[in-house]
């Protein structure tokens, strides 16, 4: 994992280094990118290492991994890589027309959710979303901003990128909320029935079978600085 990975890369600490990262996922989610802080006290009194002799120290030991580290910031003692975090943004992949996932092309396998019919995804303002939280011990009000673009190109394989912004996001969130427009666009739920999903406000409301699989999904930024306020929106693009 990028936390295991990172512990070991770094150069001979005089403290015991813990990794905080911003953003963590399922298994065969993708990351496109992600943050993470540590505490990092050299020996014998050195000085800090600087911004870039840390870069280049990092990836010299991750340089046989599928992994780098694209910059290093001095932060304040009280800052936190996910508490800290302003918004974190994803983006679900969705290829359209493949009869099957061998047609894709080599450089999308495993790199989004190949459908086989073109299907005719129905968007709704969506207000609360807890019902697209995967069932845990605990329940809890969940209400943040979130905003969603949808983008669809049409090339000779055509695919929808789903971006959803929000500052943090429930279990499964947004797979459960991509797997449901799916269901509506293929039939298998109605407009009604989501309402009465997110009406419920419960999470054994959610049909079992409907989250979209996990790797279609990337996480593409963790952002920490502050952009205004925003609210929930949904934006539609058709190219």
């Amino acid at each position: 994992t990028m936390q295991n990975l990172a512990l070991f890369a770094v150069l001979r600490p005089n403290n015991a280094v813990s990794l905080s990262v911003s953003s963590r996922t399922d298994t065969g989610v993708h990351a496109l990118s992600n943050s993470a802080h540590f505490d990092l006290v050299r020996k014998n009194d050195k000085p800090p290492f600087t911004e870039d002799v840390l870069v280049q120290a990092l990836n010299f030991h991750l340089k046989a991994e599928d992994i780098r580290v694209t910059h290093a910031h001095r932060v304040p003692q009280d800052f936190h890589a996910r508490f800290k975090a302003r918004s974190r943004t994803y983006v679900y992949r969705i290829a359209l027309g493949v009869s099957h996932h061998t047609l894709l092309p080599l450089t999308d396998w495993n790199l989004c959710w190949s459908l086989r019919n073109t299907v005719k995804v129905l968007l709704t303002s969506l207000p609360h979303f807890l019902s697209f939280k995967a069932v845990v011990k605990s329940l809890a009000t969940f209400q943040t901003p979130l905003s969603a673009f949808i983008f669809r190109n049409k090339s000779k394989l055509p695919f929808w990128e789903l971006t959803f912004r929000s500052r943090s996001f429930l279990y499964k969130q947004v797979r459960r909320m991509t797997g449901a427009l799916v269901a509506v666009g293929r039939g298998q739920l109605s407009v009604s029935q989501v309402k009465q999903i997110l009406d419920a406000r419960d999470t054994l409301a959610y049909p079992q079978g409907v989250v979209a699989p996990a790797h279609g999904l990337f996480l593409r930024s963790v952002d920490y600085k502050e952009s205004g306020e925003w609210q929930s929106s949904l934006t539609f693009t058709n190219i």
